[in-house]
């Protein structure tokens, strides 16, 4: 039979009330949010991962484009086929750090990205969310099939469509991601690679490709 001192017995009693009391205000600050524990559940699934990666570093002059010159951010190059509209509403994006649930250029998440340079280029709204934007497409496309424009959507580790960017050319996508925020990454990469489901066109975005 063990005997605890008055000492012992305190500091075990003042580490449990410790412990409650931060639970509670835990357990509090989680209630008094706006979602609910299914929400938040759904939400985990659907959830962008953080993906560290090396942004895409352009060669001016190397990629066989002419007549154009470089965007002043991105560094790609146009030539005459390219949509300067698109390229300059990426501008002023790039850049901005990733934040989820954000949509300013103080902080933003991939879809309300796309979607703000959709209603910017193209006059288009679009779903709030990544797996929902793709009821906006009329076509769902394979990646040998993507044009300057199309939605490009990829899953997590979970199988549900949770990113989104916006296809450019040469294998380029722009996105806001979790690592580097608003940039510009290649669908060879590893992860995107891997992750890659669909390409999405919506009938109001036309190209010269």
């Amino acid at each position: 039979m063990y005997i605890f001192s008055k000492k012992t017995v305190l500091a075990v009693a003042i580490s449990v009330f410790a412990f409650f009391m931060t639970s509670c205000k835990a357990i509090k600050q989680f209630l008094n949010t706006e979602i609910s524990d299914e929400d938040y559940i759904v939400g985990q699934l659907y959830a962008d991962e953080y993906v560290k990666e090396t942004p895409v570093r352009f060669n001016r002059n190397n990629s066989g484009n002419t007549g154009g010159g470089h965007t002043s951010v991105t560094g790609i190059e146009l030539n005459d086929k390219d949509n300067r509209d698109l390229y300059a509403a990426i501008d002023k994006w790039y850049g901005t750090p990733y934040l989820y649930g954000g949509c300013s250029t103080s902080g933003v998440d991939c879809s309300c990205f796309v979607g703000n340079v959709f209603k910017t280029v193209y006059g288009v709204t679009l779903h709030r969310t990544a797996n929902d934007i793709q009821k906006d497409m009329d076509k769902m496309l394979n990646r040998s099939a993507l044009k300057e424009g199309d939605v490009v959507f990829f899953t997590n580790s979970n199988g549900k469509v949770s990113h989104v960017g916006i296809y450019l050319k040469e294998d380029l996508f722009v996105h806001s991601s979790t690592s580097n925020g608003v940039t510009i990454s290649s669908l060879e990469n590893t992860y995107w690679k891997k992750h890659f489901y669909k390409g999405g066109r919506h009938k109001s975005v036309t190209t010269k490709y």
